[in-house]
């Protein structure tokens, strides 16, 4: 027997308003005045270079003159387009994230579409009532496809990483669409929706490598087998959607290797890049999987896990079979990958999200009520006391909160901003309107539970990228260090070498218009050495030991080094101009130096 009943007073849809609205609150806050930071900064500085460069920078992604051929060049291309489309009007950091949203559209809009079609399938349906009253398959449809998307943007790790420029971002959209297009091949099993789902395969390629659409179309194809489905035509079709897919990812393959942009071929770095991410899965890699796992998709696994429990009498149901086996196909390629990020995990994500839209309508009366009211009394507490560490750090009131919140941005001087006050406060009465709905009218509809939580979450984020953004962006961004770089080096500096990190350097070189050295220019009358030794107070750093020893400085010695650029480093050549850092970090340093022979 099915494990769903429900009226069709529990399935109202959710208003269209509505649902734009929480999206329009999710993604804005985060991309309109905050600074590249650490964690995507370096994405910025390839769509960045690729905006104001060649042809070659488009067929080899560097950022400032740092070659950086890893990933793929798909969503440094998307991002670099906006910045030529909308920079001249937004600039160049919030043109780059245009495409952000776009991404971000893409992947709600897809996963909604996904779960309409599977939620009016016949066998997802309801139990018919006694006395009818049971919901339309569309209606049933509509109210699972926005569970989905609200449990989607309710997920942790997609608010960590959806409102950067960065291809995980990306990658985890293309598989929303992919899901989307795989019901649809599943559905009506065309030659045209076989070519869509290649499509969707080819563009997983420039975005992130082979490994995840190889995986995800043999999961695709296994997926059949189990529902038994017919295959006169599915090796043809599958033919046909991986040949899409390869001539996808030739765009970019065949004229970068053809062209050898900057005198180099990324290909090979880009299929090398591709190779190690496969290794075979240990102990340790399942560890940190399950420590990152349980935070990053909640709260989608535990609705997804139920779900799986509460058909699991059920057999041959698309809706279940499907996101499982995406899910299950996507864990073991993670398992595989020896230096998996927290970023990876975005892949899995829709298939967990649409798994769990159809798990809440299998919940008891009193399970949805607990979450509910968990979400009230958490998300409103944690609220209260972002806005009560903000009051106390601009007026010193609590002494102990006003020394915690302004402790980690030292000499930081917080300001009152009318802008960022009344956008907090909007969002606040929003919350408070959208809890007295739920205690005052005590509503039936299914989505209730993760609305609340949804609606919580985006509440903590607007206050946070409102009332604190200043302080984020004075903690993590390096445009102050840029600006002093800027003010020593001498106006008619030629080339700058460094071995400072990816995002350093496009934070630099954006915010300070520094001239690092382009891709294979050598011999520059500047040095700018990064030192991240990780040491103490008291200790000495690598660059203060080749000093004091008059010996050549060799990689290695705890300096990153994406180039070698400090094996030529001998002391008694070099003059240094400038020493500084960030005043929030108190480890990392960077010096200036000026070649003297």
């Amino acid at each position: 027997m099915k494990p769903v009943r429900l009226p069709a007073a529990a399935t109202l849809a959710l208003p269209r308003w509505a649902l734009y609205a929480l999206g329009l609150l999710y993604i804005l806050p985060g991309l309109i005045g905050r600074d590249p930071w650490k964690d995507d900064a370096g994405s910025f500085g390839i769509m960045w270079t690729m905006a104001h460069g060649g042809i070659q920078d488009w067929l080899l992604p560097n950022i400032a003159g740092l070659p950086a051929p890893e990933e793929g060049p798909l969503a440094f291309w998307l991002g670099a387009l906006c910045i030529k489309l909308f920079g001249w009007l937004v600039g160049d950091v919030l043109g780059a994230r245009v495409s952000t949203a776009g991404v971000f559209v893409l992947g709600t809009v897809s996963l909604w579409h996904a779960a309409f079609h599977l939620g009016r399938r016949a066998e997802a349906q309801p139990l018919r009532l006694a006395f009818g009253g049971q919901p339309e398959p569309d209606d049933y449809g509509r109210t699972l496809a926005d569970t989905a998307v609200l449990i989607y943007i309710g997920c942790l790790g997609l608010l960590l990483h959806s409102h950067e420029t960065l291809a995980v971002t990306l990658q985890g959209s293309l598989v929303a669409w992919f899901l989307f297009r795989s019901v649809r091949y599943i559905e009506d099993a065309t030659p045209r929706n076989a070519v869509l789902v290649g499509v969707a395969l080819g563009l997983q390629t420039l975005t992130r490598g082979f490994a995840s659409p190889l995986v995800l179309l043999a999961a695709l194809f296994l997926c059949m087998r189990v529902l038994k489905l017919p295959s006169a035509h599915t090796l043809r079709h599958f033919g046909q959607a991986a040949g899409t897919a390869v001539l996808i990812s030739l765009v970019w393959i065949v004229p970068a290797a053809l062209a050898k942009p900057y005198g180099l071929s990324p290909v090979g770095d880009w299929l090398s890049w591709n190779a190690n991410q496969l290794s075979l899965p240990d102990w340790t890699a399942l560890k940190a999987f399950v420590r990152v796992g349980v935070w990053y998709c909640w709260p989608a696994w535990p609705f997804a896990a139920w779900a799986a429990w509460a058909w699991r009498r059920q057999h041959g149901l698309m809706h279940i079979i499907l996101p499982t086996w995406f899910v299950g196909a996507l864990v073991l390629l993670l398992l595989c990958d020896p230096v998996s990020e927290n970023g990876d995990l975005l892949k899995l994500l829709p298939p967990m999200a649409l798994m769990a839209a159809f798990g809440l309508p299998t919940m008891k009366r009193g399970a949805i009520n607990a979450i509910d009211w968990f979400s009230v009394m958490v998300l409103t507490l944690l609220g209260a006391l972002v806005w009560l560490f903000w009051i106390a750090k601009l007026t010193g009131v609590p002494a102990q909160l006003a020394k915690n919140a302004l402790k980690l941005v030292p000499g930081f001087h917080p300001e009152f901003g009318i802008v960022a006050f009344l956008v907090a406060a909007a969002a606040t009465l929003g919350w408070i309107f959208l809890v007295n709905w739920r205690l005052s009218r005590q509503p039936s509809v299914l989505w209730r539970a993760v609305v609340l939580s949804s609606g919580g979450l985006i509440l903590l984020w607007v206050l946070l990228m409102t009332l604190f953004l200043p302080d984020l962006n004075y903690a993590r961004s390096y445009a102050s260090v840029a600006q002093q770089l800027a003010a020593r080096l001498p106006a008619d500096a030629g080339c700058i070498d460094a071995n400072v990190g990816p995002a350093q350097r496009a934070s630099l070189a954006y915010f300070g218009h520094l001239p690092f050295a382009r891709v294979g220019q050598d011999r520059c009358e500047f040095l700018l050495v990064q030192d991240s030794s990780g040491r103490r107070a008291g200790q000495t750093g690598p660059v203060e030991r080749a000093l004091a020893e008059g010996r050549v400085m060799q990689h290695g010695d705890g300096v990153w080094g994406g180039r070698d650029v400090m094996q030529d480093f001998r002391p008694r050549d070099w003059t240094l101009l400038w020493e500084g850092r960030r005043p929030s970090d108190r480890d990392e340093r960077f010096r200036l130096y000026q070649r003297t022979h």
